[in-house]
Formats: C-alpha cells, structure tokens, sequence
C-alpha cells in the first residue's frame, strides 16, 4: 500500500466517521458534532501557521537586504505563540468534540499537550535564533516558511486525541523538515541526507497508516478514548486485525523516534542538513514522535499494555545501547564529526526516553512524566550544544572533534557552556539538571519491576561518561601544535546566536539549581 494510497483511505475513513456523527440522531435533529470553535485553545499552533504564511508572502515584496526581517518575524511569531500557552494553564480545554455517546474530542489542551507545546515551541524558538544569521547562503523565505510550518504540526501534534488528526500533524511536522535538511543546493550530502530522511520517513508512514486503518477496521472509531474502550471487546474474527493495527502503528512510531533499529537514518541526516536543522530535529522532531507514541500506547492501546510494554523495553535497551557504542566510536578519533557523534548521542537518549513509557504499561500512565520530564532537560541542554557547535562552525566549517580542542583559550565562555552542556547530558555535576532526569528515568523502571532495564541503563549512563568526558577534557587542553602555529580568524558572532547560547546556559544553571521546579512541570497524567 502506498503512503498516497493509504492517507486516501484514512480519510475516506474519518470523512465516513465524520459524516455519521453529524447525522441526526434517531430521536431527534440533534447533531452529533458540537460547531462551535474554541480559538484560544488552538491559538498557539495557528498563530504560527498564519506566520509562516505571512512570511512566505512578505519574502515576495522584500529586497534581498532586507531578507533577515523574515528571520525577526519567524521568532516574534514563535514567541507570541509562546506567550499563548500561559492563559491555557488554569485548566482543561477541549473543542471538535462530538456528543453523541461518551464525549470525544478531536483536540484537547491539557497540562501535557501545553508541557509538550511549551517544548516544541521553545525548541523552534532558539533553532531560529541560531538560523537567522546562520541563512546568508539558503532561500530566505523558504527556509522560514518551512521551519513554521514544521512547528505548526508540531504544536498541533500533542493535542491530537483521534488517529486523522495525529497523523496529519505528524505530516505536516515532517513533510517540511525533508526540505529543510536538503535545502543546501548544491550539497552533494545535504541531498543525500534528505533522500534517506525521506525514504526512512516514508516507509514510517506507510507502515503506520497500514496500522491506524487496521485498528479503524476492528473498532469503527477514530477518536482515541473511543479506540480504547472498544479494544477491550473487539470481536473474534476482528481480534487478530486489532493486533496486527496495534504492532503496525507502533512501528511506525518507532521509526519516527529513531529508535534501534530504525536510527539508521539520523547520522547522516544530521550531517547533512544545516547545522540549525539538526539541532531542530534532535529536539523538535523527537518530541513530536515521543508525544505521539505516548498518546498512541498509554490512551489508545492500553488493554494491550501487555504487548507494547515488553516491546518498548526491549527497543529502549537496544536504542541506548546502539547509540552508546557508535558514539564512542565516533569519539575515538579527532577528525570525526562533532555533529555526527551528537546525532549517535541523540539516539542513546532516545533509548532513555522510552524507559518510562515502556514502564508505563506496569505501573500507570503517572510514569510518562518521567520521559516528559527527560524531553525538557534533554531539550535545553542539547540546544545549547548545538548552539556553541553553532558557533564554532563559523571558525572550522568541518566541525570536526579537533577543532574543540583548546576552545577554552579563545573562547572561554563558549567552552565553559559546552562544558556545562555535555555534563549535564552526562547526568554529573554541576549539571545537576541531567543527573535528576536520569535517576527519574532510572526511578520509573525500577518502580515499574524492570530491573533488568534499570540495569541496562546504569551501564550505559557509565558507557557515555567516556565520550562525554573526553569532549569537555579537550575543551580545556592546550591547542594542537598545528592550530597553536595558525592565527586565529576572528568572527562576528552574531547577536541572536549570542542569546541562543546564554538562554540555554542560564535555563541549564537555573533548572540546575531547582530540579524540582522541572519534575513538577512534567508531571503529566492523560487521565
């Protein structure tokens, strides 16, 4: 089945849906969808839809100088969106709701969907700082209608509450992101990093539509709650149909969180696309595909927790495991990329990620607040690192693991917020931040009875502490004899750079300080 194909059906499937909710009831006229709009409710992702089309529109009329204008406007739209959430906090909000039966919402702004916006939206936030001087060579207007429309699916993801709506804001969070990795013309890898982003992506989606029209088949529903309660008592000759949607589905979302086996593409990927791209993948593009899967498991699959939980703990153990190791490869030599051992860094914290969500299936939805929890750490500091690779690719295009060596005696400040940054993602002080998450992390496998998984983790946290170390030692090492001998080119860094790093650096030192302002935040409940 094709990805075409499959989408056609889907929506025939919710049109279908759609239309006999809307039929008049047999007692009455009464319509089974409620009209009415809740606009504040869905603010935070249309304010940046309608940016990304002002911007792509402005890009027509504005002359070539006056191009960054469209970078400023990316971020002021990113922060009023941003400034959205803090009226959505006092309370549930829920709008494309049908009535008849239970109550079943299309769209839902609870505590998690605002924790996972607020992320999303922070994250795009400070990849279009490091992009708005980051942008001289690419198209000006394209770039940033991209990066918005990616942001836009992204936001509107975590307030999905039925398949059609998850799977399109999954879409619209990636079909631009392909372009934005390619969008390098003439790059020989920034083309071969989209072709194999695209093709990873497009298998995902195939697979995971297969699956959602598999479960649509065996339960009549699309909306998630609805999804639930009618696997608990899915006929016989559809039970096998069931499953089969369940495992498909999960697979897809496996994909998309780059988890082992299915990472093959990040490496590559990251490289490839520009610097601000990656950055926005890692953090973005994974908490789009964690937010996904925890809808899809912890409120649409529960009676089949006995399934995926198993299965994620085993995926969790050999995404971190994978990751770990090809990272210490990568850091075993100094003309390896910096980017490419962060892309390997990313994977292993994937692993960590689903920790939590496979613990889930045995001791409650309460432990998602973990990998939640997690994400936001994981989110700070890991934009922080890309921001001083940011800027140290402005010196040394390679990015190469040499060229940090000695940053500390030309930069200072800069090597002293990698620093921070790569200690805090190795979960030692003072990043006191990191090791929190990681004892929350570790805390949830162990409170859920999975020993073996606590276990697995703790040598892979030890197993990271070798590349990360060795990172933050040659920040501080003398420069190389051949480098000490070159006059160091000097740079304007530019200013939204500048902010990119100190906002994360001061968000890192401040949730350092009080961890336990961060674990209350993420603790989200879906029920």
């Amino acid at each position: 089945m094709t990805t075409a194909a499959a989408t056609a059906g889907l929506a025939q499937s919710a049109a279908e849906s759609s239309a006999t909710a809307l039929a008049p009831a047999a007692g009455g006229g009464a319509t089974g969808l409620v009209q009415s709009v809740d606009w504040l409710a869905i603010a935070p992702p249309v304010v940046v839809a309608a940016i990304a089309l002002v911007v792509l529109v402005a890009d027509l009329f504005v002359p070539a100088a006056r191009k960054p204008l469209l970078g400023y406007g990316a971020v002021a739209g990113l922060a009023a969106a941003l400034a959205l959430l803090v009226p959505l906090h006092d309370g549930d909000r829920s709008t494309f709701c049908l009535t008849t039966g239970t109550r079943a919402c299309s769209y839902t702004a609870d505590h998690f969907t605002l924790v996972i916006q607020a992320l999303v939206l922070g994250g795009a936030l400070l990849t279009a700082l490091l992009s708005v001087g980051d942008t001289r060579k690419l198209p000006a207007g394209e770039f940033w209608f991209l990066l918005l429309s990616s942001a836009a699916g992204a936001a509107l993801l975590p307030a999905a509450r039925d398949l059609a709506t998850l799977v399109v804001a999954l879409e619209v969070a990636s079909l631009p992101a392909f372009a934005l990795v390619g969008i390098k013309r003439g790059d020989r890898r920034s083309s071969e990093a989209a072709l194999k982003f695209f093709l990873s992506s497009v298998v995902a989606t195939t697979v995971m539509l297969l699956g959602v029209s598999f479960v649509y088949a065996a339960t009549g529903t699309l909306h998630l709650t609805e999804i639930a309660a009618r696997l608990d008592d899915v006929p016989g000759q559809l039970s096998t149909l069931a499953q089969a949607g369940v495992a498909l589905t999960l697979v897809g979302f496996a994909f998309k969180t780059a988890a082992a086996p299915f990472h093959f593409w990040v490496p590559d990927t990251y490289v490839g696309a520009p610097l601000p791209i990656a950055a926005y993948l890692s953090v973005v593009g994974k908490a789009v595909g964690f937010s996904g899967l925890i809808l899809v498991t912890v409120v649409a699959f529960p009676s089949y927790a006995d399934v995926w939980g198993p299965a994620l703990a085993v995926l969790a153990a050999l995404t971190m495991t994978v990751g770990n190791a090809a990272a210490l490869r990568q850091s075993a030599t100094r003309a390896r990329s910096a980017v490419r051992l962060l892309a390997w860094s990313s994977v292993a914290q994937a692993g960590y990620l689903l920790v939590p969500i496979a613990a889930a299936a045995y001791a409650g939805d309460r432990q998602i607040g973990s990998t939640v929890a997690y994400a936001l750490m994981y989110a700070v500091v890991n934009l922080g690192a890309f921001a001083v690779a940011a800027l140290v690719a402005r010196t040394h295009p390679g990015n190469r693991m040499a060229d940090y060596r000695g940053l500390y005696a030309t930069r200072p400040l800069a090597a002293l917020a990698m620093a921070f940054f790569l200690l805090c993602l190795a979960g030692l002080p003072p990043g006191i931040i990191g090791l929190f998450a990681k004892v929350t992390v570790f805390s949830s496998a162990v409170d859920a009875g999975l020993g073996w998984l606590a276990v697995v983790m703790a040598v892979n946290v030890v197993i990271a502490l070798y590349y990360y170390l060795r990172w933050t030692a040659a920040l501080f090492r003398s420069p190389a004899e051949d480098a000490a001998d070159q006059p160091v080119a000097r740079h304007r860094t530019p200013a939204p750079l500048t902010v990119a790093i100190v906002l994360t650096a001061v968000a890192g030192i401040a949730l350092s300080g009080a961890p336990q302002t961060l674990l209350r935040f993420a603790d989200v409940s879906l029920f």
